[in-house]
């Protein structure tokens, strides 16, 4: 599976599920099992390089002002969140965390940017296809985010880093 695969993945089921995260997960793990083992674990390798590289502070940040607050396991929710609205948000989020204020126009604090379950859609998919659990994808562990450490309690500086956002959401 290459990359253009996983993202019509990703963009196919989210569409079909209108925007419920929790019926985009399902639905993901639906087409998953679709697929044989080995392009469930190419899937999986691509959610998971994604969830790395949003691995960042100033993606913290920007959840942090979005979320009305993001402790590391929101943020790990949010990652997935991210990584379920497609390729064009992802990365336009990774260029310019700011720029989610307008590429996520629809956002509402209470009921988006968490969607744990879409981090687990390889998972079961794997687990239904062949009754054991997803082997370790040997991928390299990343222990702190990237990048300079926000003060995420600093409003002052969070405003200044994130106008776009901070004028949305703070």
């Amino acid at each position: 599976m290459d990359e253009t695969e996983f993202w019509e993945i990703v963009d196919g089921t989210r569409e079909a599920a209108d925007g419920d995260s929790e019926e985009h997960a399902d639905l993901l793990v639906e087409r998953l099992a679709q697929l044989d083992p080995e392009a469930v674990l190419d899937f999986a390798r691509h959610f998971e390089t994604r969830f790395a590289r949003a691995f960042r502070w100033d993606l913290w940040g920007a959840a942090d002002i979005m979320l009305g607050g993001a402790d590391e396991e929101s943020f790990d929710y949010f990652r997935c969140w991210l990584i379920g609205q497609g390729r064009h948000v992802f990365e336009g989020a990774l260029a310019a965390p700011d720029d989610l204020a307008v590429l996520v126009p629809e956002f509402d604090p209470d009921a988006d940017g968490d969607a744990e379950d879409l981090g687990y859609a390889a998972d079961e998919a794997y687990e239904q296809l062949t009754a054991v659990r997803l082997p370790d994808l040997e991928l390299p562990v990343q222990e702190a985010p990237e990048g300079d450490p926000l003060d995420l309690d600093d409003e002052a500086a969070m405003a200044a880093r994130f106008p776009h956002l901070w004028a949305r959401f703070g």
